[in-house]
């Protein structure tokens, strides 16, 4: 099997070692490189990244010097997917940059975006050992996908719509599930959202509607064939093919973040229905119920429904 580009090789390396040091520098220093929920993970993970660094090092040195063999081409694909899992979030990192609002650890942020860089450098170099093209073979067409990749996209569509009229009621001062506009608002301040996010809210518009509208762009610009060119308007870009992972690396980055966040949020739900768990108080507590941050209810104020003891 021939060897890959150098840069692939090469490049892969460099993130290794990269990503070697980091696991290090964290578990080292005590500086903790995963979030559990709001709250910092163990500064201990920090070997595990260095570990896995370590491995990546061990394996692409391997690829570089002897080709991307089938063993070492299944274990980049393997480390590949563990690096996948600790770029989690990286998503959420970029929404909150995007809205004007900093991460909420930098070096949690470091590690979701060099974990993020390390699935593209490992792939690829697991990729460029396939036999190349002698660039005779013209692409087809652009051309709609098969009805049940559309028909899926039709689902993803409509599983999209609750949401967005939920928010979109909420932004413009509606009351749903019993809550008002106004209330998700004052959350939202007590929270920390920036101010562009609240400046959208007073326009009658969520930010995360424009997200989910973006989701359901992008679902169909993979199945229909306008999102395989660039179109009329792209000036110097129009007619040409649109790169795979141009569409590929958001929906991807999208889907590898929010599949946890719903898996473990119907996981948390149910085991909280079972008295398994007991749900965490949220922005919108029961009348007997502390609001977040603030003293528990007077028990005997109209909050209450028995007499002082």
């Amino acid at each position: 099997m021939p060897r890959p580009p150098e840069w692939a090789g090469r490049a892969a390396l460099c993130w290794a070692v990269a990503y070697t040091a980091l696991g290090l520098a964290g578990a080292l220093s005590g500086t903790p490189l995963f979030p559990l929920g709001p709250d910092p993970g163990p500064p201990a993970l920090g070997w595990a990244v260095a570990a896995l660094g370590a491995l990546a090092t061990a394996t692409c040195a391997a690829v570089t010097r002897l080709g991307p063999r089938r063993p070492l081409g299944t274990a980049l694909r393997a480390l590949a997917g563990l690096t996948a899992i600790a770029a989690f979030g990286l998503l959420m990192d970029v929404i909150t940059l995007m809205f004007g609002q900093g991460v909420d650890s930098r070096p949690a942020a470091a590690n979701h975006a060099l974990a993020a860089a390390g699935v593209l450098l490992l792939t690829a170099t697991a990729r460029a050992g396939r036999s190349p093209s002698d660039g005779t073979t013209i692409p087809p067409p652009p051309a709609a996908a098969p009805r049940p990749l559309q028909l899926t996209a039709c689902v993803g569509t409509v599983a999209f719509l609750p949401y967005i009229a939920m928010k979109l009621n909420w932004a413009l001062g509606g009351t749903f599930a019993g809550m008002t506009g106004a209330e998700m608002r004052a959350a939202s301040e007590r929270n920390g959202v920036p101010d562009l996010w609240l400046t959208l809210e007073s326009w009658g518009l969520d930010a995360t509607v424009l997200l989910a509208a973006l989701g359901v762009f992008l679902l169909w610009g993979l199945v229909r064939p306008w999102g395989q060119v660039f179109p009329r308007w792209t000036t110097f870009l129009r007619g040409r093919r649109v790169p795979r992972p141009l569409p590929l690396a958001p929906a991807l980055i999208g889907a590898a973040t929010l599949l946890p966040y719903g898996v473990l949020g119907l996981g948390y739900c149910a085991l909280a229905t079972a008295d398994v768990v007991t749900m965490r108080r949220g922005d919108f507590p029961k009348p007997r119920e502390p609001l977040p941050g603030g003293p528990r209810p007077d028990r005997g104020s109209s909050a209450g429904t028995g007499p002082r003891d």
